[in-house]
């Protein structure tokens, strides 16, 4: 709370009793309404009063001790039973005290407007307080309401507080917990000192990501290491000279002041896009060596550099035509920026506050928890990784194949009621992620598990001679699909290789996989329309508008960003354009045997998409990726051509994930109310410096390591990644999706799932008024929960969901301010201990070889949960399915 919020008035204390028309000064005299103090504070009783509770039967002077009209906040909280009022709207006392100061000032015309807000707006948002929201319903439809004359003003003092804490501050309980809603725009963040520590952070993390990314195990790191070492680092440059510098016009200082949380926030933004690698780099690599496509050629700088930039910088041009849609309005609240937040917010200047009981600051609770998680991740990571994969049922009997598939972990379904005690092992984080979203996702993941026992053991698609969760590629042997024996010498599909070889098969829950793919995608379309069709409108017609941001969306940060200039939708366009141009040039110049127009072909694909995906990405914390989508068209389009193939994934399918990340970034310089124009230039610049660097080691490690991507390269840089990414190109290029899910193709049947998610959605949006547990139902999330499979499983998902309860529902219900204080810290400090551990682990023991043999590290890996086992056994002739020459 900020200075001009710390205290509250006597008048803004009755009001929360239900006097709501009085004035500072008959607030004193009031007659008739009985107050109950704590002995706490016994000096605001009038001195011939000994009990605690006071009936105001004639003016007290002693409430106006000290001749103040004014009692601090938690003297306040103290008189009244602020605490009622807070439980009901889901807030905090601090807030709900805010919230009534500022009622005072509101019309009845505003209250209104703002109580049919939350009706129209809110009303199919799964993140708005469904309390709240069940008030406005009630006040605004319930007749009989307005004959009981004592609730309907109860109801409506409540719903007046909280259309007053929706003016000054966010409606959301997750944001108003860890975002500011005062800002202080003198406050300096494009320093040299973020540029500087900005620059060699972006430039690490790029060197070590790419550098690592082809190793086996890999190690990378991630913005919230750079979140970390950037406090010290800004620190020391305090001791800088603060001498002031003019250059160009520009002043600026080596030492500004005190190192500052937008200071330190902008770093972590760079950090954000620096730190991925080019998605292009995959495609380079199985041009480049002879062991895939042999093309020499790729090795080309230019080629290199333009493909990268492009494919970067497109995702951000879109990001920026998509703030109306993704960034200024209040509910796309993007749950992953608050644990971001939360972490900075812990750094610096926290005004102390008592949280249930807890008087612990937030940064020595952080210390705590990530001082506790490095050490407990040792366990886990390295002496007894039991304790990640803990499938302690197929120690029974580790050969039985029904056993391990079913309840495995390693590579099994994963039904097991305590499958880890390793919080890196859950799918997604659930103290950040919303309850709703952790229980539906959860709910997919169930629903989906029996439809892949059933075809495995119906061996529907001959699936039983397979594993049943694995995300390879099989033969009609059983073993792994080789695309050489379906290539010729030109790196082109042979039809006469391919039907003297074997068609391609799926484990079945791979199969299930692609059919919740396709389904999901239709159903996030027409789920975007049905409930999110007025806000998309919304967006398109501000476009179009001259009014004021602040106009068009009612919210307290988009109010004071006003402060700043924004930058133009032109600005963002001509990054677009620039970054079209620039593929088209890599793609169309050199030999890549691709048309340029497949830049523009993936690109409209991410336009469709992006608004959609963006939407429940900013509501859920669920991002939907357009892998397959991209491999299943640009296949179809760019038949028999692996490398038109993946362009045109890379533009559909990348271009739209970097666009959501980077949307996301915007999204959290709107929270720390960080200029726009700094916020893009050092996006830009994070982006433009990583491309380089990243390329720049692209062509060391082609050229300077010794057998690169071999099985036996001594240092293990064996390219995992690059050949799953080289077998999908083959498999979705080269050989095509016809072949498996056209007519004839062995999984054509898949492809009524497009039409069963198309219509999947509507039902539950006609009945969710009707059926009370279907406002709860969010069906891309459930979809989503079908994805989960080949790898992972069920052993990843369950353990999310008592956590998220226990955080998001039961903690949050009863103990709101601890939660508020202490949840986003949590879970921040969990996960940089884990990932600087993972970083300590691999450079000091995994580098050196070195490993401990017992059984707490090789159980989990003994039997069919790890060597994936087949039901059935293969036929007597060797094969399953149609033999040579039997297929085409």
């Amino acid at each position: 709370m900020a200075s001009s919020s710390e205290a509250m008035t006597v008048n803004s204390i009755f009001y929360l009793l239900g006097a709501t028309s009085l004035t500072p000064a008959s607030a004193r005299h009031i007659t008739g309404l009985r107050i109950c103090l704590h002995a706490t504070f016994p000096a605001y009783l009038p001195t011939t009063t000994s009990p605690s509770c006071i009936t105001m039967n004639e003016s007290h002077p002693g409430l106006e001790k000290n001749n103040s009209s004014e009692f601090s906040i938690e003297k306040a909280a103290d008189l009244v039973d602020v605490n009622v009022v807070a439980v009901e709207i889901q807030a905090v006392p601090e807030d709900v005290l805010e919230a009534a100061e500022h009622a005072q000032t509101m019309s009845a015309a505003e209250i209104e407007a703002i109580i049919h807000c939350i009706v129209d707006e809110y009303g199919d948002d799964p993140n708005f307080p469904p309390v709240v929201l069940d008030a406005a319903n009630r006040y605004l439809t319930d007749e009989d309401l307005r004959n009981q004359p004592a609730e309907y003003q109860r109801v409506y003092d409540e719903l007046k507080i909280e259309a007053a804490m929706m003016a000054i501050n966010s409606p959301y309980a997750e944001v108003r917990a860890v975002v500011d809603n005062h800002d202080d725009p003198r406050e300096p963040v494009g320093t040299f000192r973020a540029w500087f520590i900005g620059t060699i952070f972006v430039a690490a993390g790029a060197l070590i990501n790419q550098f690592f990314s082809i190793r086996y195990p890999g190690i990378g790191v991630g913005s919230n290491v750079a979140q970390i070492l950037a406090v010290p680092v800004g620190k020391l440059m305090e001791l800088l000279p603060t001498t002031e510098f003019d250059t160009f016009g520009f002043t600026w200082s080596l030492n500004p002041g005190p190192f500052n949380p937008k200071e330190h926030m902008l770093i972590t933004i760079m950090a954000n896009v620096g730190f991925i690698t080019p998605y292009t780099t995959n495609i380079i690599w199985i041009q480049y060596l002879p062991i895939y496509f042999n093309q020499p050629w790729a090795l080309n700088f230019g080629y290199q550099i333009l493909v990268a930039l492009s494919t970067n910088l497109i995702g951000y041009g879109l990001a920026g035509l998509t703030r109306r849609f993704l960034v200024y309005p209040a509910h796309a609240i993007w749950p992953q920026n608050l644990a971001t937040i939360a972490l900075n917010r812990a750094f610096h200047r926290e005004k102390a506050s008592v949280a249930n009981g807890w008087r612990i600051s937030r940064l020595r609770w952080f210390s705590y928890c990530f001082g506790a998680m490095f050490i407990y991740f040792w366990f886990p990571g390295f002496i007894c990784q039991a304790l990640s994969y803990f499938n302690w049922m197929t120690w029974i009997s580790p050969t039985n194949v029904a056993l391990a598939a079913i309840t495995g972990g390693v590579s099994g379904l994963g039904l097991n009621p305590l499958p880890t005690f390793d919080y890196n092992m859950l799918y997604f984080d659930p103290l950040v992620t919303p309850f709703f979203t952790t229980f539906n996702f959860f709910l997919g993941t169930l629903f989906t598990l029996p439809m892949i026992v059933a075809l495995w053991y119906s061996n529907t698609w001959n699936t039983g001679y397979l594993p049943v969760n694995s995300n390879l590629i099989f033969d009609n042997t059983g073993q792994l699909y080789s695309v050489g024996s379906v290539v010729g010498s030109d790196t082109l599909f042979n039809q006469t290789m391919y039907e003297s070889y074997s068609p391609a098969y799926l484990s079945a829950a791979n199969a299930l996989v692609y059919g919740a793919f396709f389904a999901l995608y239709t159903a996030t379309l027409t789920h975007a329309f049905l409930y999110y069709r007025h806000e998309i409108i919304h967006g398109f017609r501000s476009i179009l508008s001259r009014r004021k941001t602040s106009d068009l969306h009612n919210d307290v940060h988009v109010r004071l960003m006003e402060s700043y200039k924004e930058v133009p939708e032109w600005q963002y366009f001509l990054v677009l354009v620039f970054a079209i141009i620039v593929g088209a040039i890599g793609v169309g110049v050199y030999p890549t045997q691709t048309s340029p127009a497949v830049v523009l072909y993936g690109v409209f694909l991410a336009i469709i998409f992006v608004v959609p995906l963006g939407i429940i990405n900013a509501t859920t914390n669920v991002q939907i990726g357009l892998n397959v989508l991209a491999e299943t068209i640009g296949g179809l389009w760019f038949p028999g051509n692996a490398t038109a193939m993946n362009y045109f994934k890379s533009y559909g399918f990348i271009t739209t994930s970097h666009a959501l990340n980077f949307a996301g970034d915007l999204k959290l310089a709107h929270y720390m109310h960080l200029p726009p124009r700094q916020t893009f230039w050092a996006q830009i610049y994070a982006t433009i410096l990583s491309s380089f660097v990243c390329t720049a080691i692209l062509n060391f490690q082609m050229t300077k390591i010794p057998d690169v991507c071999m099985p036996d390269q001594a240092n293990h840089f064996i390219c995992p990644d690059v050949n799953t990414f080289f077998t999908a190109s083959v498999l979705w290029g080269t050989l095509g999706p016809k072949r498996m899910f056209g007519r004839g193709g062995i999984y054509n049947g898949l492809l009524w799932c497009f039409l069963i998610g198309a219509f999947l959605p509507i039902p539950f949006y006609l009945l969710r008024k009707r059926v009370k547990v279907l406002e709860f139902v969010y069906l891309p999330v459930i979809l989503c929960g079908g994805l989960v499979w080949a790898p992972y499983s069920m052993a990843f998902v369950w353990p999310a969901v008592p956590l998220g309860y226990i955080f998001n529902v039961f903690i949050k219900r009863r103990y709101l301010a601890w939660w508020s204080k202490y949840n986003y810290v949590t879970t921040t400090a969990f996960s940089a201990a884990i990932a600087i551990c993972a970083l300590v682990i691999f450079f000091a023991v995994d580098w050196k070889g070195s490993e401990i043999d017992w059984s707490g590290n090789n159980r989990p890996f003994e039997g069919c949960d790890a060597f994936e086992c087949a039901r059935l056994p293969l036929p007597d002739q060797g094969f399953f399915g149609p033999g040579p020459g039997e297929f085409q």
